[in-house]
């Protein structure tokens, strides 16, 4: 199992480092199956800001300061309270609300994309509040923060990196957070930095042979992993019961 988990960071690393997101979406429900939830969502935690790290210094260059703190300000304390309230809830029912929060991106990033919307620097500052909650308690909200920062107007780099220096210190805060609540023993802490280490190999093997790949494709391709994942959590919330 543990090789499977190695070759799918790797992949994920392959496709977050090229399209942005789509890393923790796939490994999620591996890690859960392999580890349990409880013990799954901080490993997680670490090899996001692994893989993050990785994000941000491929295109620290193109880091978009302002839009970063608008966002991560506000963000890094919603993040902690969210965190909190994720480890407070039984196994089985965050496994089933990270499910349904999956799914539901699916419909949501379409909306967001064809609305094509704009935001002002105080809308960005109430997402990053929104969504650093929602990434403490479902875990990942890579899919909305892409539309997030493409809607303050980043692209290409700008917005690959700065969406990584964001996600950075959403993670970083609620890895804390569950390491103040007892919940990052050092066999955890070192799970998430090899999980992590797959991530950022797949990164750079996706950097080193640039892949290319269409907004349809992309968009297909997120919306697999979301719903793959998605029904994967939920039958294990179904079989906990």
């Amino acid at each position: 199992m543990y090789v499977v988990i190695a070759l799918t960071g790797i992949l994920a690393g392959v496709i977050s480092g090229v399209v942005g997101t789509g890393g923790s979406i796939m490994l999620l429900p591996a890690l859960t199956y392999t580890f349990g939830p409880k013990t799954a969502i901080p490993v997680m935690a670490i090899a996001a800001i692994v893989g993050n790290i990785s994000r941000v210094l491929l295109w620290r260059k193109d880091i978009n300061i302002r839009a970063f703190l608008l966002y991560a300000m506000p963000g890094i304390p919603a993040a902690v309270l969210g965190a909190n309230t994720l480890w407070e809830m039984p196994a089985t029912l965050s496994n089933m609300c990270i499910g349904a929060f999956f799914l539901l991106l699916i419909p949501l990033r379409h909306y967001a994309r064809c609305r094509a919307f704009t935001l002002s620097s105080a809308q960005l500052a109430m997402a990053g509040t929104l969504t650093g909650f929602l990434t403490g308690v479902v875990f990942s909200t890579g899919p909305l923060t892409i539309p997030v920062f493409a809607g303050y107007g980043l692209v290409k780099g700008a917005l690959l990196s700065t969406e990584a220096a964001a996600s950075f210190a959403i993670y970083f805060a609620k890895a804390s957070a569950f390491s103040v609540i007892g919940a990052m023993p050092w066999p955890v802490f070192l799970s998430g930095l090899l999980v992590g280490g797959t991530l950022t190999t797949g990164m750079l093997i996706g950097k080193k042979f640039v892949i290319k790949m269409s907004e349809s494709s992309f968009n297909r391709l997120i919306d697999i992993m979301l719903f793959l994942a998605g029904i994967s959590l939920l039958w294990n919330s179904a079989k906990g019961h």
